[in-house]
């Protein structure tokens, strides 16, 4: 069966590392290069470009900042003549308490937008000149569960999430027919943010916790993440747009868990 996905070339923002590197791995597993976007973790994200000999190449850039955005596409079209598809995955959060209204400053609300929804923003209008251009093209926005319930790591990080659903809704509109766009909004991933802080034993436990409060009785690995973000890139999801997949092992049916702020999601 053809793949309709090999040759073509994808930006990844936050490449180098957690859901980022396993949706790099899965699109070089179909034939994908990529432009893996990084901020500061240049040796993480040249590391995954020698692992993968595919020809795709690591670029710096401060997303937050459109000229940096601009130049990222820029680079990704001088070392490939084209762009497929986007994924916005880089991200950041402030771990703030709910209930303590003083926990966060405007400034806060705006650091974490300016990562998590605008920056999102500027990579499409950025690339959008070059995915109109091609057959297929997709872009897929890394939102949260937090967004769609109003819990997580802080009340800026979820607002910042729920306007990231907002806009990948308005985008799947102004962007058709040409482009599609959608979203995935994970729960808690077991990523190197986590493993990296707690050690082994600590991680195992954190992620028996996790499996024990939603119904799939598993911790979200970054590798499930990447495998829907991947899947709606593919030419074959013609019909899919403006959609939101929720990727969090069923925990979003617990209604209970999901008024709850849950410092790890």
């Amino acid at each position: 069966m053809a793949n309709a996905m090999d040759g073509r070339v994808a930006i990844v923002t936050g490449g180098g590392t957690g859901i980022g590197a396993a949706v790099v791995r899965a699109l070089a597993a179909r034939g994908v290069r990529c432009a893996i976007n990084y901020a500061t973790s240049r040796d993480k994200a040249e590391a995954l470009v020698a692992e993968l000999a595919n020809g795709s190449i690591a670029v710096q850039a401060d997303i937050a900042d459109d000229t940096a955005c601009r130049a990222l596409a820029d680079a990704t079209m001088t070392a490939f003549g084209r762009i497929d598809f986007l994924v916005n995955n880089a991200g950041k959060t402030k771990f703030a308490n709910h209930e303590d209204l003083e926990a966060l400053s405007a400034d806060d609300f705006v650091d974490i937008y300016r990562v998590n929804t605008v920056a999102a923003f500027q990579m499409t209008r950025a690339c959008a000149p070059a995915l109109r251009a091609g057959p297929a093209s997709a872009i897929v926005n890394v939102a949260s569960v937090a967004g769609a319930f109003g819990m997580g790591s802080s009340v800026a990080y979820a607002c910042s999430k729920g306007a990231l659903i907002t806009l990948t809704k308005s985008m799947a509109r102004v962007l058709a027919p040409a482009i599609r766009v959608n979203a995935v909004a994970p729960g808690y991933v077991g990523t190197g943010w986590y493993s990296d802080r707690l050690g082994a034993e600590g991680f195992a436990a954190l992620n028996q916790r996790v499996a024990a409060q939603v119904p799939m009785a598993m911790a979200t690995m970054a590798e499930d993440v990447a495998a829907p973000i991947v899947a709606l890139l593919d030419p074959a999801m013609r019909a899919m747009t403006g959609e939101i997949i929720l990727v969090d092992a069923g925990g979003h049916l617990d209604v209970a868990l999901s008024r709850r702020p849950g410092r790890e999601l």
